[in-house]
């Protein structure tokens, strides 16, 4: 098997840049196989001579890798932890962030070309994170990183770091999950079975074969409409928006159904759906959300504390006090399972969820001192 990478700049040349590299063929844990898998990535700073330097930052659900703006002038979405002088300071560390497979910033997903020439679309097969993990592994490999100083996430982010640390637990020496249990819930797996039925009960979902004609915009509107809600709190969106009509509209003011006005929450709702059809593929959601409810790391492993006592990195553990997603109790039956005396940091923010990404500046001494000195 070959795997080829693109050769590794010099510090800052191209800090927050995409690049690519060829992996070779992956079978699945589900049973499924990609033949030719490319995965995309970015990096800032720059690998030192023993390669023990590098840390690995996990992209949530719909993220990119585009984690803080390097070279160019797009901001990224953990700025305030990483960059020169930062807590993850690219002047000492070599920083990558790797797009999931699946995905559809770059890595092999169901919009990439398949052998045939065509879209994979209906014919992409299920990944699990583990898999991703996999992949992401052989990259490691082509740029000479044996083991990583630290692997870091959010979300699903955090479920991809913590997959890492206990498929490979002599490459990771430090792992830091942050906002996410050790599995996904039933109810998590509810609300996500609920945004990809919204996507494929689209009309235009064509069994997931809808390249070169209209996209299902109306059903990954609404799946992201659904995981929106979600993300954030009630405190937040009573306190934003309460029973406020949109502006001038009329909620109470219809003769018809069909021919009411919004309230200011439905019309953030819709505005939050549009955003997301305009830089994301349909299939590509899908499947990562798959991934996702795939997320259990007791899979085949035994119960909680045996599978996690393959790990041998330092952890760190963090949760949004009003995260409603994935509840705070979550990240605490991880860290009780974890071998050795791990506490659960707190975000304190309103907003929910989402704060691990708004909010994360508040970690920051903390992780400074544990991981990142």
């Amino acid at each position: 098997m070959t795997i080829t990478a693109t050769a590794l700049p010099k510090s800052g040349e191209e800090d927050g840049t995409v690049k690519y590299a060829g992996i070779g063929p992956l079978e699945l844990e589900a049973g499924g196989f990609l033949p030719d898998v490319v995965l995309a990535y970015e990096t800032w700073g720059q690998l030192n001579a023993d390669a023990s330097n590098a840390v690995l930052i996990q992209h949530a659900l719909t993220g990119s890798t585009h984690v803080a703006r390097g070279a160019t002038d797009e901001e990224g979405w953990w700025e305030q932890l990483v960059g020169p002088g930062a807590t993850i300071d690219t002047n000492k560390f070599f920083v990558i962030s790797i797009n999931i497979v699946g995905g559809c910033y770059g890595s092999t997903g169901p919009s990439s070309e398949a052998p045939d020439g065509r879209p994979w679309g209906s014919r992409f097969p299920l990944v699990t994170l583990r898999d991703s993990t996999e992949a992401e592994a052989r990259l490691a490999d082509a740029l000479g990183i044996d083991a990583w100083h630290a692997v870091l996430g959010g979300s699903m982010g955090g479920a991809r770091a913590l997959e890492w640390a206990v498929t490979f637990p002599d490459r990771v020496k430090r792992c830091a999950v942050i906002s996410v249990g050790a599995y996904s819930t039933a109810e998590q797996i509810a609300f996500a079975q609920a945004q990809t039925l919204a996507i494929r009960q689209d009309p235009n979902f064509n069994n997931g074969d809808y390249y070169g004609g209209t996209a299902p915009e109306h059903g990954l509107a609404l799946a992201r409409r659904i995981a929106h809600i979600t993300y954030r709190s009630a405190l937040e969106l009573d306190f934003r928006f309460g029973r406020e009509a949109q502006h001038q509209e009329t909620p109470l003011a219809a003769a018809v159904l069909g021919e009411r006005g919004r309230y200011q929450v439905e019309s953030y709702l819709d505005h939050q759906g549009t955003k997301l059809v305009r830089r994301f593929d349909a299939n590509s959601y899908i499947a990562i959300t798959e991934a996702l409810m795939s997320h259990d790391v007791t899979r085949g492993r035994g119960p909680l504390e045996q599978a996690l006592s393959r790990a041998t990195a330092e952890f760190f553990v963090a949760a949004v006090d009003s995260d409603r997603l994935y509840f705070p109790a979550q990240s605490r039956e991880l860290a009780a399972a974890l071998p050795g005396d791990v506490p659960v940091h707190l975000i304190e923010a309103p907003i929910g969820h989402d704060g691990f990404l708004t909010e994360i500046g508040q970690l920051s001494a903390q992780l400074r001192e544990s991981f990142f000195a």
